[in-house]
C-alpha cells in the first residue's frame, strides 16, 4: 500500500493518506513500522472508496515511503485490563509511562464501548460523599450519576478534581470496594505532576487509576483518552464489582480536539465552529456512567469543563447541560473572595439528589436542611441588592440577619481549607448552627417535625462571639 502526506505538516498527529486499502473501517487503528523497528500507531478518521485518511498518533518525521510497513488491525483500539491497573498512570491511549512495566492480560476491550440496552439500567440511588459540605448538603453525587462541573479558564477547578479524588468515599456504613479513574486532557506538564504527586502523597494512589494527555501530545489522543478511562472503568464496575468514579478533566480540550480535527478533514463546521457531531461525541462519553442490572459495581463520572469566557451558554456547557443530570458551577466573584472551593450554590443542582437522600441514605432532615438553606441564601443575595440600593443601615433586622447569614454561609459552609474534608453529617450539623440564627418561624421551607427535633437558636451563640477565626465552632 502506497503512503502519502495530506499536506498537513503537523509535528503532532499528522494526517496520512493510505491507498488501496480494503476490508478497513472507520476507527480502526493501524500500526506503522518505521525502519523495521520503530512502531507507531495511528486512527481511521475518514474513509473514501479504497483510500484511508489515518490520523497518527506521534511524529511522522522519520516516516517515508521506503522506510514504512503498514498493518491494519481490522479493530479499533484495545485495552488490555487486569486488576493490576490500580494505583498505574498512563498515558491517553493507555500505554504504562510510570516505569513499573506494561499490563499483561487475556481480557482486551474496545475503547469505544459496547452497546446498552437502556432498559438494562438502573434507577441511581446511593450517594458519594465527596467530603466537601456544598456538594454534598445541596447537590449530592449519587452512584450512577453523572453530574458535571463547570468551571472558567484560571478557576480552582484543578485543586478540587484532586480533592475529590483524594477525599471522596462511599456511605459511612457501606463495607463495599471503591475506586477512581482520573483522566487529564491537554493539561500542561505542571499540573499534570501536582495531580500525580497530590495523590501519591495523600496515599489515595493505590485505589487510583490515572490516564495523562498533556498539552504536547497528539491531538488525536486526546479524543481516545475519556473512552480508554471508561473502559478501565467499566471493567472496575461489571467485572471487578467496585463502585467508579471517573473524574474526566477537561472536557473542553477534548471538544477543542475534536474541532481541530474535524477542520482538519474539511467537515462543514456548526456552531462555534464545532463539528455538528459534538453532541453526540459527548453522549457516546457521558452515557456510559451509570448501574446495569444484573452487574455487580457502578460508574459516576464528574467531567469538569471550563466555559470559554465563564459563557454557560457556550456549545459545550450548553450541551453537556443536555446530556448530564445537574451541574455544579464554579463562581469567578467567590473565587475573588478567597473562598474555596469556590461553587456557586444558586445555579447548581443535582437532578438525582432527591432519591438518594433522606432517612435509609443520609439522614431523615437533609433534604429539609438542603431546600431552607438554598432558600436563606437566595433571600441574603436579595437583602444584599436592597442594601445596595437603600443602605445596610435602612435594612429591617431580620434582612440584616439574611446578609449576616450569608456571609457565614459563603466563608465557613461553602468554603473550607483544601485538607480539610467533612462528612455528610458534619455538613448538616453545621447547616443546622448557621439556620440557627434564624427565628424559627423564619424558616419556612422545613416540616414542623424536622424543627422539633432539630431546630436549636444559635442568633446568640454565633452572632455575640468576639475575634472567633471561626464563629460556627
Amino acid at each position: 500500500m502506497a503512503i502519502e502526506y495530506l499536506g498537513l505538516n503537523s509535528i503532532n498527529g499528522p494526517l496520512v493518506v493510505i491507498d488501496g486499502v480494503r476490508g478497513a473501517a472507520y476507527n480502526d487503528i493501524v500500526k506503522f513500522r518505521v525502519n523495521g523497528t520503530d512502531e507507531k500507531l495511528g486512527q481511521i478518521i475518514s474513509m473514501e472508496g479504497e483510500k484511508a485518511v489515518v490520523q497518527v498518533f506521534d511524529s511522522t518525521t522519520s516516516m517515508s515511503l521506503d522506510n514504512t510497513h503498514t498493518q491494519f488491525t481490522g479493530h479499533g483500539l484495545e485495552m488490555e485490563l487486569s486488576p493490576a491497573i490500580q494505583g498505574r498512570v498512563f498515558d491517553g491511549i493507555g500505554q504504562p509511562i510510570d516505569n513499573l512495566g506494561a499490563i499483561h492480560s487475556d481480557i482486551k476491550r474496545d475503547v469505544n464501548g459496547a452497546p446498552l440496552n437502556p432498559v438494562s439500567r438502573v434507577y441511581p440511588r446511593d450517594y458519594i460523599e465527596t467530603g466537601f459540605s456544598s456538594i454534598d448538603s445541596l447537590m449530592t453525587l449519587i452512584r450512577g450519576q453523572k453530574l458535571p462541573i463547570f468551571s472558567g479558564d484560571g478557576m480552582s477547578h484543578n485543586q478540587v478534581a484532586a480533592q475529590i479524588v483524594k477525599q471522596a468515599k462511599l456511605g459511612e456504613n457501606s463495607d463495599e470496594e471503591f475506586a477512581v479513574v482520573f483522566a487529564a486532557m491537554g493539561v500542561k506538564h505542571d499540573i499534570a505532576d501536582y495531580f500525580r504527586r497530590s495523590f501519591e502523597e495523600s496515599g489515595a494512589m493505590d485505589h487510583v487509576t490515572m490516564f495523562v494527555n498533556t498539552a504536547d501530545d497528539p491531538v488525536m489522543e486526546r479524543l481516545i483518552t475519556p473512552r480508554v478511562a471508561l473502559t478501565t472503568a467499566e471493567y472496575l464496575a461489571y467485572d471487578l464489582g467496585k463502585h467508579v468514579l471517573v473524574v474526566l478533566t477537561d472536557m473542553t480540550s477534548f471538544c477543542e480536539a475534536l474541532r481541530e480535527v474535524s477542520s482538519a478533514k474539511q467537515e462543514i463546521p456548526s456552531r462555534k465552529g464545532y463539528p455538528g457531531y459534538l453532541y453526540s461525541e459527548l453522549a457516546t462519553i457521558y452515557e456510559r456512567a451509570g448501574i446495569v442490572k444484573g452487574r455487580p459495581g457502578s460508574v459516576t463520572q464528574i467531567p469538569i469543563l471550563t466555559m470559554p469566557n465563564d459563557d454557560i451558554t457556550h456549545p459545550i456547557p450548553d450541551l453537556t447541560g443536555y446530556i448530564t443530570e445537574g451541574q455544579i458551577v464554579l463562581d469567578r466573584s467567590l473565587e475573588g473572595k478567597n473562598v474555596y472551593p469556590p461553587v456557586g450554590i444558586l445555579p447548581s443542582l443535582s437532578r438525582l439528589m432527591k432519591d438518594g437522600i433522606g432517612d435509609g441514605y443520609t439522614r431523615d432532615d437533609h433534604s429539609d436542611v438542603a431546600n431552607q438553606l438554598f432558600a436563606s441564601y437566595s433571600g441574603a443575595n436579595e437583602a444584599k441588592s436592597l442594601a445596595s440600593v437603600i443602605g445596610e443601615e435602612e435594612l429591617s433586622d431580620i434582612d440584616k440577619l439574611y446578609l449576616k447569614f450569608g456571609e457565614l454561609f459563603e466563608q465557613y459552609f461553602v468554603g473550607q481549607g483544601q485538607d480539610e474534608t467533612r462528612t455528610i453529617q458534619e455538613s448538616l450539623d453545621l447547616g443546622w448552627k448557621l439556620l440557627g440564627i434564624f427565628p424559627r418561624e423564619e424558616l419556612t421551607r422545613m416540616d414542623t417535625e424536622v424543627l422539633d427535633k432539630y431546630y436549636k437558636s444559635t442568633t446568640d451563640e454565633v452572632l455575640n462571639q468576639n475575634n472567633a477565626e471561626n464563629p460556627l465552632v
